[in-house]
Formats: C-alpha cells, sequence, structure tokens
C-alpha cells in the first residue's frame, strides 16, 4: 500500500449519462479526467503501459480542471488541448463549457477527482489557469514526445523534459501545475512536464475519485485496443521479414 492510499476512495458511478454525471460531481478546482477512442487518446493510452509491469494500457489520455458555473448558466472547464474547429484551431490553455465532454461516442471514460480544496485554494488554482489562458500558454506536441521518451527510460522521468519550451505544457502537466501552484503536489518525484494523466489518477494526495462506468463503452473500448494490438503486432512483423529479406 503506497503512503495516503488509506485516505483515498473510488465511488463507481453507473447508470448516468456523462451529462448527468458532470453536472452531479463538477466542482470548482476538481480535476477531469477523460478518456476517448480518438487515435491521439489510444497513442497516449498506449504509451502509458509502461507504468505498468504487466504493460497494460493506461485508462486516460487526458487531465483537465473545471471552473464552476458562470454567468451563462454552464459550467465551464480550463485545460491544455487540442482543438480542430472549422477555420479555427486553438492549440493551448484555454476555456471550454463542460457540454464538450458531453459526447458519449467520444469520451467513452471519465473521471472526476475531488482532492478537498478550501475556498481560497481553488480561488487560486482557477486564478492562476485563468492568468495562463491569458498568456496564451501552448499546447506542446514537443514536451509530450519528450514524456514519451523518458516513459520508456524511467531514470528520466525526475529530470527536466528533455524538449521542455517556455510557455508550454500539455494536458496533465498543465493540472499538475496549478496544483503545485496551490501546494500539492500531485507526482512527487516526477517533473511537471513529464507528468501523464495515469500519474494523476494514481496520486497519492488523499482525495475521492467519482467513477463514471458504463459496461458498454467498457468493453467497446477494450475491443478497440485489442484490434489495435493486432494490427500493430501484424506490422511489426512484415516489417522484421523485409529487413530480414
Amino acid at each position: 500500500m503506497h503512503p495516503g492510499e488509506s485516505q483515498n476512495k473510488t465511488i463507481v458511478v453507473t447508470n448516468l449519462s456523462n451529462r448527468e454525471f458532470l453536472e452531479r460531481y463538477a466542482h470548482p478546482g476538481r480535476v477531469g479526467l477523460s478518456g476517448g477512442v480518438a487515435l491521439v487518446d489510444k497513442v497516449i493510452c498506449r504509451a502509458q503501459r509502461h507504468l505498468n509491469a504487466d504493460e497494460a494500457w493506461g485508462a486516460w489520455s487526458h487531465a483537465f480542471t473545471f471552473q464552476g458555473v458562470r454567468a451563462d448558466g454552464h459550467h465551464w472547464v480550463i485545460e491544455s488541448d487540442l482543438q480542430f474547429h472549422r477555420k479555427h484551431i486553438q492549440l493551448g490553455v484555454q476555456e471550454n463549457r463542460v457540454a464538450k465532454y458531453f459526447d458519449e461516442e467520444l469520451y467513452t471514460t471519465l473521471a472526476i477527482m475531488d482532492f478537498g480544496l478550501n475556498q481560497a485554494q481553488t480561488d487560486l488554482l482557477v486564478r492562476e489557469a485563468l492568468e495562463l489562458v491569458a498568456s496564451r500558454e501552448k499546447y506542446s506536441l514537443r514536451e509530450l514526445f519528450g514524456t514519451l521518451i523518458a516513459l520508456r527510460h524511467p531514470g528520466l522521468r525526475s529530470r527536466e523534459n528533455l524538449l521542455a519550451r517556455e510557455r508550454s505544457m500539455f494536458c496533465s502537466a498543465f493540472v499538475q501545475h496549478l496544483f503545485r501552484k496551490a501546494g500539492f503536489d500531485l507526482t512527487p518525484g516526477v517533473d511537471h512536464k513529464h507528468t501523464t494523466p495515469e500519474d494523476i489518477s494514481r496520486t497519492t494526495i488523499p482525495h475521492t475519485t467519482y467513477l463514471l462506468q458504463r459496461e458498454v463503452a467498457t468493453s467497446k473500448l477494450n475491443e478497440l485496443k485489442t484490434n489495435l494490438r493486432r494490427r500493430v503486432r501484424v506490422r511489426l512483423r512484415r516489417i522484421k521479414r523485409r529487413l530480414a529479406s
């Protein structure tokens, strides 16, 4: 048992839609985790297999924080993300309505982590997040590749990201940065720009996790992972045959 693990608990929630789950458990300062079926989700989940002795894929591909309900009556999230809209691209720290995560075909798994922040800690976290929105902090694909390298070479994880750059960070590095500002180190011993969504989900900082579990979605995700693994193995065998010949 890891230190602090006994202070953590997971509450499994069933029979709710994404919308119902988020509207019930999303509160300012809480952390959201998502997993999905897009190619980038698969790549990130597969890369996180190096965190597991059995090389099982990670469950989470994205992390973000909740801002709260605003004057428009909608709950908003703050996140570092890549979004491609018609004639418009968002790359970096941004504000989005939580309705973005209502799509159950795109976001097949969700969790919300409650660290019991007090009002002052929550205000500090949101204030720092908004400062990064205003300063147009970029999403760093370069740093993401640096983290993928460190996952394969664990000795690098405590060091500065080899591909670090200023004024940029990917999703889970953004969340870790915010919590360190609020006095919480979610991943001790890991450089914040090496922090993965899976690292955040496993933090030993006392918290409660609300986990939305849908059997159909989980089954579908496992099927997609199995098919992808099979395609990767076939491709590797073809490459080996070509090299041998």
